[in-house]
């Protein structure tokens, strides 16, 4: 049988297709590279959280879940132990953890999030609220000469 997917995925900031699971939440993903779409173990996501925004508490059962901070400063709350966290900054959250990530600035908090493997994550991102991913946060990934 000849594998038919692509050898290479390439896409563009402004190709991310964006989701807010819930209306009310104050974080949304752009999909890099995803479970569903792209037929790989783990899902990549430019993630956003807005002034104030955070994740609902939850845990994965299985799932490796890491951040790392493209720009802002917020916190890390996991298993009731709180760490700062702020531009540069990386972070791994184990399975069974029960996590929020909180933005704790006056600006957005930008963060580049991996999950291995995918758990359903991708399908329930999927199913939220498709958005336009804003455009200042298209010119954060975008260089300009």
């Amino acid at each position: 049988m000849v594998d038919t997917k692509p050898a290479v995925i390439l896409r563009s900031p402004g190709d991310f297709e964006t989701f807010r699971i819930k209306a009310e939440d104050g974080n949304y993903m752009a999909m890099i590279v995803d479970t569903v779409k792209d037929d790989v173990p783990f899902n990549v996501f430019f993630e956003v959280f807005e002034p104030d925004g955070a994740t609902p508490l939850h845990h994965h059962g299985y799932a490796h879940e890491m951040f790392f901070v493209l720009k802002g400063e917020g916190e890390s709350v996991c298993d009731g132990k709180t760490l700062p966290i702020k531009t540069g900054d990386a972070f791994l959250v184990r399975p069974g953890n029960d996590h929020i990530v909180r933005n704790t600035g006056a600006d957005k908090l930008y963060c580049l999030t991996v999950m291995v493997p995918n758990e359903g994550f991708a399908e329930l991102v999927r199913s939220g609220i498709p958005m336009d991913l804003p455009q200042a946060d298209l010119d954060l990934l975008t260089v300009r000469s």
